[in-house]
């Protein structure tokens, strides 16, 4: 594998089997993925490794110098996802075709989500990593926007000399996989009409305006059955790099202390509140949900993966935690109703009640 002088973070997400349904992944699996990694660390294929979880979902946390896209990182990628998955297998855990918004319990065949950043690493490096379950890609519009955009959020935006220049924001239309960039402030209403229509707009990266420096990046592609990196809409992850030029810790966990609404939940078919929870309590059980997000602070040194900080186990989110969980209880009395059931358009799967076909015929004009 050819070396790139820039160092490279990748994150891989995938499902390989739920323990109990989809509430959580029992430690079989996560030893799994963490023995591949440890023997890939061992062959000097990766610099460092972590394995985090978030509701079934798995991330593999790894640095390297192979460059973005990455064919040797992707087939490790691949690799320790179908490792993780015959383990769930034997184990027989709830397989990935029971994941949300899999029709009738079939899913599209589909590998690991991707998400990557290269960057020359500085001498003091902090990276959040923050991974959301039962979530779409659209997930975080919000919070990128108030983390790089919104002086309201970010104190720094104000007084920092290389932040007052802004940032700018890469969008991508899901619809027919067009993108355009978009610059804080000037183009702020037009990132604003776009990144709030969060069923079609995603923001998938953020560059500082003053130099082109990489600040964050979102995971909107996965990897197919031939290894080829395609749009996603499932599993979605964030890095965000902090202070020295950047938003700090503080400011880009800030966003999360309001549990705001979120597609997905039970089959990614609801509308719900996505909570910020200790790595302890990404476990979802009420309905399959609700939503969760995990942040994982950590200090990257000389490639080493120093860390992780739970970021959220922090008694100031204690109240986010307790409205999120009475906006759950709201929007649950709606039963099957919408807004909780989303409109079948803004479905990832255009669902329609699988009733319909058999009483079609009675419908009259």
């Amino acid at each position: 594998m050819a070396e790139s002088p820039k160092l490279t973070l990748t994150v891989i997400t995938s499902d390989p089997g739920g323990y109990v349904g989809q509430t959580s992944s029992l430690p079989g699996v996560i030893d799994c993925a963490k023995e591949r990694l440890f023997n890939a660390r061992e062959k000097g294929v990766i610099i460092d490794f972590h394995v985090l979880r978030c509701g079934s979902e798995i991330s593999l946390v790894i640095t390297h110098k192979g460059g973005r896209a990455s064919r040797e990182i992707f087939t490790l990628a691949v690799n320790t996802s179908s490792a993780c998955l015959a383990e769930a297998v034997q184990l027989q855990l709830c397989p990935p075709e029971a994941r949300p918004g899999s029709p009738e319990g079939k899913a599209p065949e589909r590998g690991p989500d991707i998400v990557e950043m290269e960057f020359d690493e500085r001498a003091s490096e902090p990276i959040i990593i923050f991974i959301a379950s039962r979530a779409g890609a659209g997930t975080w519009n919000l919070p990128l926007y108030k983390i790089f955009a919104d002086p309201f959020n970010t104190a720094g935006l104000v007084i920092d000399p290389v932040m007052f220049k802004g940032f700018s924001f890469k969008v991508i239309d899901m619809n027919d996989n067009t993108h355009i960039t978009l610059s804080s402030p000037g183009d702020i209403h037009t990132l604003l009409g776009l990144a709030g229509i969060t069923s079609r707009y995603a923001i998938t990266s953020v560059h500082r305006n003053h130099d082109g420096e990489g600040a964050a990046a979102v995971s909107t592609a996965m990897l197919d059955g031939k290894g080829e990196l395609v749009l996603s809409g499932y599993n979605p992850v964030s890095i965000v790099r902090c202070q020295e030029g950047f938003p700090s810790a503080g400011e880009a966990i800030e966003p999360f202390t309001v549990p705001y609404l979120t597609r997905g939940w039970l089959r990614n078919r609801h509308l719900g509140p996505l909570m910020p929870v200790p790595f302890y309590e990404a476990n979802l059980a009420r309905f399959d949900g609700p939503m969760r997000i995990i942040s994982a602070g950590f200090q990257v040194s000389s490639g080493r993966l120093i860390g992780p900080n739970d970021m959220f186990d922090d008694p100031c989110f204690d109240e986010t935690r307790r409205t999120a969980g009475r906006i759950a209880e709201y929007m649950r009395r709606h039963g099957p109703f919408e807004p909780h059931l989303l409109p079948a358009k803004k479905s990832s799967d255009d669902y329609r009640p699988p009733q319909l076909e058999a009483v079609r015929e009675r419908f009259a004009k």
